[in-house]
């Protein structure tokens, strides 16, 4: 984890964090660095700033840090943070924005995540449900990890995951039609909101 001074305000880009706050529906001034979020986060010990650095990034105006940084990636969106968060801010929420306003501006500070991303919506969109199978054959050509999950597969089996028979729904179209409408409205949004969003 790098050191950072976490006590000096700069010149940062507000526009950009206030982008950020609001599509997380969060007030970053609720957050007293209590360090409840951080105390319960699974995946702390991997992130370059803990959750609550990267709200404190935020408040002191170090929006290209929080950006940049890997947390927002490597966070399991498992929302333990926000539970216990006594003043109610939705760190997990924050994230994730972050991690989509980094993708609208070409960054991904850790491929894996974003590789799976974009190949498990693709895979919904395709059969209306996620198959295990075939995403896990996809990511591991995407990210070159090719023999990632051979170790798993007949426990995969064994358990229904994996199998001959794919696993749909009844009306794909619906699913379909659902996810590109969300993915257009991002698009949009990015489009309204130039780099912020």
């Amino acid at each position: 984890m790098d050191s950072l001074n976490l006590s000096a305000v700069t010149a940062g880009d507000d526009a950009g964090i206030a982008g950020v706050a609001a599509r997380a529906d969060v007030n970053l001034d609720d957050c007293y660095q209590c360090g409840k979020c951080t105390a319960g986060c699974p995946m702390a010990h991997e992130m370059d700033y803990v959750p609550r650095q990267v709200i404190r990034l935020l408040q002191l105006g170090q929006y290209e840090t929080a950006l940049r940084a890997k947390s927002p990636w490597v966070c399991a969106n498992c929302m333990v943070c926000s539970a216990r968060c006594p003043q109610g801010v939705g760190i997990s929420d924050i994230m994730l924005s972050l991690r989509r306003t980094a993708k609208k501006q070409g960054l991904s500070p850790v491929p894996e995540p974003d590789i799976f991303d974009d190949l498990f919506v693709a895979t919904i969109r395709m059969f209306g449900k996620s198959n295990e199978a075939i995403l896990a054959g996809r990511y591991n050509l995407s990210s070159g990890h090719l023999m990632q999950d051979v170790l798993n597969a007949p426990k995969m089996a064994a358990r229904g995951m994996i199998g001959p028979k794919l696993h749909t729904v009844k009306d794909k179209a619906a699913v379909k039609h659902l996810i590109d409408k969300i993915l257009k409205g991002d698009k949009q949004a990015a489009a309204e909101g130039g780099e912020h969003q």
